[in-house]
């Protein structure tokens, strides 16, 4: 057990979920995997790779597996947490009764993410390009070579959230909005959130 970890479950804004918390880390620990802190967040590792995250939010508490997209889920429990997450999937909990009452199929998992991260499997992420550009983006772009150029500077997690954000608008009319509000922040060389 790691003593930065610890200091994480004794944080105030974790102390709704620590019963949850203690219960996974006991499964998690039963297996042969390193305790970290990554992003913030209690991290298990195998050989150096991460595998396992815990994450609490709001409404829930999560064991989120950072290669669930290649893990089997028989049980239909792993969620993947947003439409554009590739790879990690979880699996929420509300209660300790209820992570009591599935710790059999959690530790199923556990074993299981571990052999995918022996296997060496890896998931075959979609690229910038392959996320269709917003038509008033596009238009944008065509009128502007100097957003153009900006835009193709930034990296493509900036790209892509500028994606998601122009795509987000259900009427053309907002879409053309957004766009006018970040082609300055583009400019500048900035992503939607910097």
């Amino acid at each position: 057990m790691s003593s930065i970890v610890e200091n994480f479950f004794n944080k105030p804004g974790e102390v709704k979920w620590k019963p949850i918390y203690e219960k996974m880390r006991e499964i998690v620990l039963s297996f042969p995997l390193e305790e970290t802190l990554r992003w913030g967040q209690p991290c298990y590792m195998y050989e150096g790779s991460n595998v396992i995250l815990f994450g609490g939010f709001k409404e829930y508490c999560a064991l989120l597996f950072v290669k669930g997209a290649l893990m089997k889920d028989p049980d239909g429990i792993l969620i993947q947490q947003t439409e554009h997450v590739q790879e990690g999937r979880q699996i929420r909990f509300t209660t300790l009764e209820e992570l009591e009452k599935r710790e059999p199929t959690v530790r199923a998992y556990v074993a299981e993410a571990i052999e995918v991260q022996k296997s060496g499997r890896e998931i075959v992420r979609k690229t910038t390009a392959d996320y269709p550009v917003p038509e008033e983006f596009q238009a944008k772009l065509d009128a502007m070579p100097e957003l153009k150029a900006a835009y193709d500077k930034l990296t493509p997690g900036r790209q892509r959230g500028y994606l998601y954000y122009f795509a987000g608008a259900k009427q053309s009319k907002t879409r053309e909005a957004r766009v006018e509000k970040y082609i300055p922040q583009i400019l500048a060389g900035k992503g939607i959130d910097d």
